[in-house]
């Protein structure tokens, strides 16, 4: 088993949960842009952004973790599991 990374931007309070594909930031690297209903507060923005991942990614939540940025808008989360699946699952969201 080995770990995939890759860069969020979460937007809480967003409306609904929903993860809205790839996007090239202002310094060139891509980040994953969702959005979760939650509000950010008492981690429950990040618990739901776990929830709505795994759920899009078809892995447990235990096999995703946010390794930085738990309290910013741009988070690293790694998600543990078969790589090559993980990225095409990844690569599938398309960008926007």
């Amino acid at each position: 088993m080995s770990a995939l990374r890759f860069a969020v931007r979460l937007t809480p309070k967003g409306g609904r949960d929903a993860v809205d594909g790839w996007v090239n930031g202002a310094d060139g690297k891509p980040y994953l842009k969702a959005r979760v209903s939650a509000p950010p507060e008492d981690g429950k923005a990040n618990a739901a952004l776990i929830q709505l991942l795994a759920k899009t990614l078809g892995v447990s939540k235990s096999s995703l973790v946010i390794t930085s940025g738990e309290t910013a808008r741009l988070k690293i989360v790694e998600a543990a599991g078969d790589v090559v699946a993980l990225q095409a699952r990844l690569n599938a969201l398309g960008s926007t």
